[in-house]
Order: C-alpha cells, then sequence, then structure tokens
C-alpha cells in the first residue's frame, strides 16, 4: 500500500508490512531505523527507547498521520492499527538480512536440505549470499542460502530478566547460536 509506505518514510520509519485482516482491519507495522534520532530517545533509562523499540508514541504518530493519507487515498478499512513487529520481527528484504547481520535467526527454506526446512543460528554475509552459524554434535556448522531459498525468515526473541543495567554481559541479538543447531523440540 503506497500511502503507508509513504507516510511511514516521511515520518521516519521503516514499513514492514501491511495486513487487512476480517472485519476491515488495517494492520500496520513499523520499525525505527537505526541511527536515527527519535522524539523521547533522551527518556530515562530502562524506558525501551534507548534500544531502538518502537514505542506508543511512535504509533501515534504514524496512526494520526495515515488517518489522513488514507482518507485521502479512499482506502475502505474499519479500523487502523499500527504496531511493532515484535521481538520476532520478520526479515523480508535483503536490507533486513543487512540491518540484522550477526543476530540469531531462525528461517524457513522453501525446500529441505538435509532431511529439514527450519534452521536456526547466527546470520552472517557470504561472498554469494547468506550464512547461518549453529552447534551440531559440539562443532560449529554453518549453512549457505540465497534469499530466493528462504520461505520465511524471523528474529530470534532474546530475553534478558537480568539486564537493563547496560552492563557488557545482557544478551541482545548477536547472543551466540544455540547448542541443538536449530531444531524444535
Amino acid at each position: 500500500m503506497r500511502c503507508a509506505q509513504s507516510t511511514a518514510a516521511a515520518l521516519g520509519y521503516e514499513l514492514v508490512d501491511v495486513e487487512r485482516a476480517a472485519r476491515g482491519l488495517l494492520r500496520v507495522t513499523i520499525d525505527r531505523l537505526p541511527g536515527r534520532a527519535y522524539p523521547g530517545d533522551a527518556g530515562p533509562a530502562g524506558d525501551g527507547s534507548e534500544r531502538g523499540s518502537i514505542t506508543v508514541e511512535d504509533c501515534e504518530a504514524v496512526t494520526r498521520q495515515l488517518q489522513y493519507a488514507l482518507e485521502v487515498e479512499g482506502v475502505d478499512y474499519a479500523r487502523l492499527e499500527v504496531s511493532s513487529p515484535g521481538l520476532d520481527r520478520p526479515l523480508r528484504s535483503a536490507s533486513d538480512f543487512q540491518r540484522f547481520e550477526g543476530a540469531m535467526v531462525a528461517l524457513t527454506l522453501k525446500e529441505p536440505f538435509e532431511g529439514r526446512k527450519a534452521w536456526k543460528g547466527v546470520l552472517g554475509r557470504a561472498a554469494e549470499g547468506w550464512t547461518l552459524t549453529f552447534e551440531e554434535a559440539r562443532s560449529s556448522r554453518q549453512l549457505s542460502f540465497a534469499l530466493d531459498e528462504v520461505r520465511d525468515a524471523r528474529l530470534v526473541p532474546v530475553l534478558d530478566f537480568k539486564g537493563r543495567r547496560g552492563s557488557g554481559g545482557t544478551a541482545g541479538p548477536r547472543a551466540a547460536a544455540d547448542a541443538d543447531g536449530g531444531q524444535d523440540r
């Protein structure tokens, strides 16, 4: 939807997804752009803004502008929902993969490789394509893939209930691959 894209971009956000759901719901998912300052970023530590997370204020600002744009464009909808992509943010474009290089990612291939489609590991770049590095049988392995081989890719949520102190030991999106090599149990 072009007006959602242009509205998000004009306000300094990335449009992650637009979805039409049942009963006239129009769901728009936005994310902050890395390296850009946003209103409220200088807030008190621990409010989420220092990590670049979407805030309620971000969603409100996009909602207000998008309501006007949708009316001008004559887009039919009953309810508008603007939200963040969540902890398990989808990776859809090459720029998403570049932005989250080094992060823990779960991906599903279109065709099985070594008997499975689901893989989980640390995203990396290869000379021609991408890699996923994971631990399997006490050794590190690497899966190479091209974006057109991927059905679905998402960040793996990394929760740190101890952390918010800002010390060096807190977990983040660049955590190491888990020991099971991405196999779901």
